[in-house]
């Protein structure tokens, strides 16, 4: 299997002591960099691919061989001839590698690793409300566990939600699940009155107004540019609003050289390395935390991912049925975005 990553002089090169020119004594190598070798042996092993969201800690970035959104990353991982896939994000990403990917190992370093956003549409619930609007087509945002997509009859993502609601037929009503914020810029989008389940993610639920508006009284000349899970107050200060990977891009083609980014702080470590020369600030929290960090994301650690590796668990296990029931709005989808 080829993959992107570091041979094995590189990694030799950069774990062996170092002896400097005043004093031939070796500097000893860092635990980190210990780590990273073990995880890159164990991952040859393996024939694993390790996957990283763009919202994971800095280390777990640099070490994976394919970083960013939740769907691109299963659907890259499912193209290559691992036997192993290692998601570094959280359980609902790490399910749909599974839906995805059927015959292969997929792992998630810590199971603990959930979403506030997907807890807040339990599948029994979920079809309690889907039985109150029979008629109702449904679209489920990706961020929702595999029982929710196995009731849906569409899958989107936060970049590709507007063109799909916008092919569907205007007289048939539809359901938009679980993300209500999205929900409400997808309606302001298309003008399709959607039905909105009630749920949002706490990151951006926490985002302070007060600290965008003092942070463009600091920098001025600064785009404020938001993830459409954030409340629709932030997104009217918004000069951008875009899926992650977009938010990404835009820092790359904005004429800008300073940005206010609303979304996980974790985006910040790529933005920092396609566009070193710019300004970049995250947006605190409403008390001024930094619970603009996602808690589950964080869950997942160096640590954790080699234990994954050398252990091939906590691995994603599926029913059948169920898995098959959740690939096919999934699949619904693709077809629609051709």
């Amino acid at each position: 299997m080829e993959i992107p990553g570091d041979s094995e002089t590189q990694i030799g090169q950069r774990l062996m002591p170092r002896l400097t020119s005043s004093c031939p004594v070796p500097v000893p190598m860092s635990a980190v960099n210990a780590l990273g070798a073990a995880i890159e042996k164990l991952k040859r092993d393996r024939n694993a691919v390790i996957l990283a969201h763009y919202y994971q800690e800095p280390e777990i970035q640099d070490i994976a061989d394919f970083t960013g959104d939740s769907l691109e990353l299963s659907r890259q991982a499912a193209k290559t001839d691992a036997d192993v896939i290692v998601f570094c994000g959280v359980h609902f990403m790490a399910e749909t590698a599974k839906i995805l990917s059927p015959q292969k190992t997929v792992l998630l370093p810590d199971l603990d690793a959930g979403c506030s956003l997907a807890d807040d549409c339990p599948a029994d619930e979920f079809a309690s409300f889907r039985d109150q609007h029979p008629d109702h087509f449904v679209v489920s945002y990706i961020n929702c566990t595999a029982a929710v997509k196995a009731q849906s009859d569409l899958i989107c993502t936060s970049s590709n939600a507007v063109n799909l609601v916008q092919q569907l037929p205007e007289d048939r009503p539809v359901i938009f699940a679980p993300d209500q914020n999205l929900g409400r810029w997808v309606q302001r989008q298309t003008g399709r009155n959607l039905t909105l389940w009630q749920g949002s993610c706490i990151v951006h639920e926490t985002f302070s107004e007060e600290a965008v508006l003092k942070l463009k009284l600091e920098h001025p000349d600064a785009e404020v540019i938001a993830h459409p899970e954030c409340q629709e107050n932030l997104l009217e200060l918004a000069d951008f609003i875009g899926s992650t990977s977009k938010l990404l891009s835009y820092t790359e083609s904005s004429q800008s050289e300073t940005f206010i980014v609303l979304t996980e702080p974790g985006i910040l470590h790529q933005m920092k390395q396609r566009v070193p020369e710019k300004n970049l600030y995250d947006v605190p929290g409403i008390d001024g935390c930094s619970c603009n960090e996602c808690p589950y994301m964080r869950l997942n650690t160096l640590q954790k991912l080699h234990d994954c590796l050398e252990n091939l668990e906590p691995a994603i296990e599926m029913e059948e049925e169920l898995l098959h029931k959740a690939l096919q709005p999934i699949q619904r989808m693709l077809d629609m975005s051709r």
